[in-house]
């Protein structure tokens, strides 16, 4: 395990929808790229080379820098056998490391587990957007999910106070008796009290927090800078996930147009995290994990791109060693995978290498198995 003076922290992106892994690390200098993608393709004078085959979309402006510094590990050609073109398939894979059955526990909720076994600290894991992540699902494990820090509570629809209080009084005396009545009852019980517990706690990090980082008004941006406050408010959590939201890379048609504003949020959003990290030296002990359930087809369909399989994901912090990880995959027509890209990494070695390395944790029940670790921690 990486040796930090405060507890590893993980931080999680999803870019929902499939993001198009072709155009997001270009391989400029192989003629197959612009031989499949006649109409949605990046010039070469517009990518930001990594060197003289690959490089950035230009609308990544912002990560490429982390790049430059040293620090974001770029990891070639991830995913998993038998890929499934199935967003909700897909993602259960992704969220559960079950790539045959369906998994009833999520990776992330293992983690928290195993982080916090006896359920001390109901901020272990925190999600910012709608609903809970799979990932982060596990039976007897407390994860709260936020749609606005800046509102966030219970029954703060009620305008006065006194009658709130009493509304609150009110909801914690329906859970309370509930403890100890049976496992099912216990789990309702103790899911409301942590809900009342969380967000009373989550509630006050946005006055702790002053920064003169200027984030981006797009929904990613400003989950990831509650995250950030979340993290420097100091309540303990140690897994904090987000999501680009409603399938946003799912860019079956005007790719280009979508995929720019996107990368262009995105790239954005990570830069801004960086830096606000870097302001208030409190980046040491957290790294970011960026990722989509799967890439795009290698041949495009005329305005944009469709399900496919190898993608690429990025691992961003201080503590990283940046650079290129796997080999990016082949465009010859015989080592396609029925017309999409190869996987080289499997995604449960970049989640061992996290766990092991970065965590601190056993890997093997958490993703079930041995995979092999890359070098980026």
């Amino acid at each position: 395990m990486t040796s930090t003076k405060k507890d590893p922290v993980l931080v999680v992106l999803q870019l929902a929808g499939g993001n198009d892994a072709l155009n997001t690390v270009i391989p400029y200098g192989n003629p197959k790229y612009k031989d499949n993608r006649p109409n949605v393709f990046i010039p070469e004078d517009q990518v930001l080379p990594i060197n003289d085959q690959i490089g950035f979309n230009p609308n990544m402006g912002a990560m490429k820098k982390i790049y430059d510094e040293g620090h974001m590990a770029v990891i070639q050609g991830v995913g998993y056998p038998t890929a499934s073109r199935s967003h909700f398939r897909s993602m259960d894979i992704w969220h559960t490391c079950e790539p045959i059955k369906i998994g009833d526990e999520g990776w992330l909720g293992r983690v928290v587990r195993d982080l916090d076994p006896q359920a001390e600290n109901v901020l272990t894991a925190v999600n910012f957007g709608r609903g809970l992540p799979r990932a982060l699902a596990a039976p007897g494990v407390a994860a709260a999910s936020v749609g606005n820090l800046e509102t966030y509570g219970v029954l703060t629809g009620i305008d006065d106070t006194d009658q709130r209080l009493k509304a609150l009084d009110v909801f914690t005396k329906v859970y309370s008796p509930m403890i100890g009545t049976g496992p099912v009852m216990d789990y309702l019980a103790h899911t409301g009290l942590d809900a009342l517990k969380g967000a009373d706690i989550l509630s006050s990090a946005p006055g702790m927090y002053s920064s003169t980082v200027e984030y981006g008004s797009d929904t990613v941006s400003q989950y990831m800078r509650n995250i950030v406050q979340t993290h420097l408010a100091g309540f303990g959590t140690r897994v904090l996930y987000t999501t680009a939201p409603f399938n946003s890379f799912d860019t079956h048609a005007g790719e280009l147009a979508a995929h720019t504003r996107l990368w262009s949020e995105t790239s954005r959003a990570v830069g801004d995290f960086y830096d606000d990290l870097k302001e208030h030296n409190a980046g040491e002990n957290v790294i970011l994990m960026v990722f989509s359930e799967f890439g795009r087809r290698v041949k495009d369909n005329g305005s944009g791109t469709d399900h496919g399989a190898g993608g690429h994901c990025f691992i961003i912090g201080d503590q990283v060693k940046g650079g290129l990880y796997g080999e990016y995959p082949s465009l010859d027509a015989d080592k396609l995978d029925d017309g999409d890209l190869q996987h080289n990494t499997d995604f449960r070695g970049v989640y061992s290498t996290i766990l092991e390395k970065w965590m601190g944790l056993d890997a093997k029940p958490i993703v079930g198995g041995e995979f092999e670790q890359l070098a980026f921690i």
